[in-house]
């Protein structure tokens, strides 16, 4: 593996450290990963993976922008790919929890990064991160509204909030039970219940 990795160009160098923290952090405390056990995780140096990102906060840096990047356009292309926006709403809950169950050190990192003190520059992309993915379900929602498949009078900044609540509460019950096929298991059921109370009232 050390042989292949010191012949990657930058890029793959960079993309394959991205992959490794996020392999680590499905298996330990985020904040507890080392550039060493990154380093370790790839078959290189220190040396070798501080020539691409100059510091551990420039790699998580880099972990977060790949999250956004990859979670933001999955999600994008599910509900474009769906036939109305109730329908939309739906499929990019599956594919979240697709994501997620794909890559479980995300969400680990994401509440890690959360819980850090201070403003650091990680912790500002996963706020915006949420800002955006929160923008594209007020978008949905007030379109479910306009075409007549979601309740007139839905409070579509609560029902954005809880439809972010429900996947975080499948996910935290998940890795508590440490059965990451358990959020995959329930999530068509919790959907439907959620699809239930914003659904326009017959």
């Amino acid at each position: 593996m050390s042989g292949q990795s010191e012949r990657l160009p930058a890029d793959e160098r960079r993309a394959a450290t991205v992959a490794a923290v996020v392999e680590l952090a499905a298996a330990q405390n985020p904040g507890d990963i080392t550039t060493t056990a990154i380093a370790q995780r790839m078959g290189l140096t220190q040396g070798a993976v501080f020539r691409h990102f100059p510091t551990k906060d420039a790699i998580l840096q880099a972990v977060m922008s790949w999250v956004s990047e990859r979670l933001l356009a999955r999600v994008d292309k599910a509900a474009q790919s769906a036939a109305s926006p109730l329908a939309a709403l739906e499929a990019v809950f599956r594919t979240h929890i697709d994501f997620v169950s794909r890559h479980p050190g995300v969400p680990r990192m994401l509440f890690s990064e959360l819980q850090r003190p201070g403003k650091t520059t990680p912790k500002r992309m996963v706020q915006t991160l949420i800002r955006k993915y929160r923008k594209r379900l007020h978008e949905l929602l007030e379109a479910g509204k306009v075409q007549g498949e979601l309740d007139a009078e839905l409070d579509v900044s609560a029902a954005a909030v809880l439809f972010i609540g429900t996947i975080q509460g499948l996910v935290m019950q998940s890795m508590l039970a440490g059965d990451i096929a358990q959020m995959r298991r329930d999530a068509p059921g919790v959907f439907s219940i959620y699809r239930r109370g914003i659904g326009a009232k017959r």
